[in-house]
C-alpha cells in the first residue's frame, strides 16, 4: 500500500489540502467571493437608482410633453377663434362699404335726376317764355304791347322757376 501511485496522490493531496488551509486559502477565497458579491450588490444598487433616475425623467418628460400638447391646442384654438373674428369683422366692413358706396350712387343718381329735372324746367320754361313773347309781339304792337309782353315774361318766369 505505501508503494502504489493512488496512496502516494493520496498524501500529496491531504498534504496540498493542509497547505492550502494553512496558509488560509479559505478566507482569501471567502474575501474574494464577499468582495464580488458586493460589487454585484453595488452594481444592482446604482442601477436601480438610474432606473428610478430614468423612470423619473421619463415621466417628467411625459408631462411636459402632454403640457406642451395642451399649449399647442390652446393655441391653434385661439387661432381659429382669431381667424374667425377677423373674417367676420371683414365681412361686416366689407357690407359696410358696399352700404356706403351704394348710398353714395343712390344719392349721385338722385343729384342728376334732380339736375336733369331743373335742366328740363329751365328749357322748358325758356322756350314758354320765348313762345309767349313771340306770340304777344305778333298780337301787341306799341309801347303798352311791349310793357305787357315785358310783365307777362316776368310773371312766367316767377311761376315757372
Amino acid at each position: 500500500m505505501l508503494g502504489t501511485d493512488t496512496f502516494w496522490a493520496f498524501v500529496s493531496l491531504v498534504i496540498f489540502l493542509i497547505l492550502v488551509f494553512a496558509a488560509g486559502a479559505p478566507k482569501q477565497i471567502t474575501a474574494l467571493l464577499d468582495r464580488r458579491s458586493q460589487r454585484i450588490r453595488d452594481e444592482l444598487e446604482d442601477a436601480r437608482k438610474s432606473r428610478e433616475e430614468a423612470q423619473s425623467l421619463l415621466s417628467e418628460y411625459q408631462r411636459k410633453r402632454r403640457e406642451a400638447e395642451n399649449e399647442a391646442d390652446a393655441i391653434v384654438e385661439e387661432a381659429r377663434r382669431e381667424a374667425k373674428r377677423l373674417t367676420e369683422e371683414a365681412n361686416q366692413k366689407l357690407a359696410e362699404m358696399v352700404d356706403r358706396r351704394t348710398k353714395a350712387a343712390e344719392n349721385k343718381i338722385a343729384q342728376a335726376e334732380a339736375s336733369a329735372i331743373g335742366e328740363v324746367r329751365a328749357r322748358a320754361t325758356d322756350l314758354a317764355v320765348a313762345a309767349a313773347a313771340d306770340i304777344l309781339a305778333k298780337q301787341l304792337s306799341g309801347s303798352a304791347g311791349a310793357k305787357m309782353v315785358d310783365s307777362s315774361i316776368d310773371m312766367v318766369r316767377q311761376r315757372l322757376n
